[in-house]
């Protein structure tokens, strides 16, 4: 191998290891403080931030638009989540139910009978300014993950995106999988995970 080669390998080598995953990556433990129990502390609507997803390429970040997510509680517990995003003229609409887990702030998601599995964890939010998503869905050829920052408006709490893109890479995740609305005047803390 000459050096030239050599020396692109060894440049591009983290890179292309940091986004692998030699087997799915394990959940998240869910936020131990998560309001289950008062449900009126996470409901109501969030603006879709940022999504991380290993099904996400570079391709992917222009389609990403602007949208809400609103989660409505439910009698029997768990949230009816409706997402909301306009796509030219038209606006895009789509829901879904969580159902509760074993734990406060983890869920499942009914998607119909035959759907793919899907669990979802609250892993941190403040209720009032961000909450961080994280969702596995398992097909039947891949887990598909997807972590979601979401905001009550358009102004983050300090630190949040990093905690944000530090959720992204414990679950296996480069930034070529990260999509997100134009945030001007955002940049990553250096060594914040």
């Amino acid at each position: 191998m000459g050096p030239r080669r050599a020396l692109w390998l060894l440049l591009t080598l983290p890179d292309v290891l940091w986004g692998q995953t030699l087997s799915p990556p394990s959940m998240q433990p869910a936020m131990q403080s998560f309001q289950g129990d008062q449900p009126m502390q996470f409901q109501g609507e969030w603006f879709v931030l940022g999504l991380a997803s290993n099904t996400f390429r570079k391709e992917h970040k222009a389609l990403l638009g602007p949208f809400t997510t609103t989660y409505e509680p439910r009698d029997t517990g768990g949230f009816t989540v409706s997402n909301a995003m306009t796509r030219g003229r038209h606006c895009k609409s789509w829901f879904y139910v969580m159902i509760p887990g074993s734990q406060a702030g983890q869920f499942t998601v009914d998607h119909g009978p035959g759907a793919d599995r899907e669990e979802i964890r609250v892993v941190d939010s403040d209720y009032t300014g961000f909450a961080l998503v994280l969702s596995h869905r398992l097909t039947s050829h891949l887990t598909v993950i997807r972590v979601s920052l979401l905001g009550r408006s358009w102004m983050l709490p300090s630190g949040t995106m990093d905690k944000f893109m530090c959720l992204g890479r414990t679950q296996g995740l480069s930034e070529t999988n990260i999509a997100f609305p134009d945030l001007p005047g955002w940049r990553p803390q250096p060594g914040a995970c």
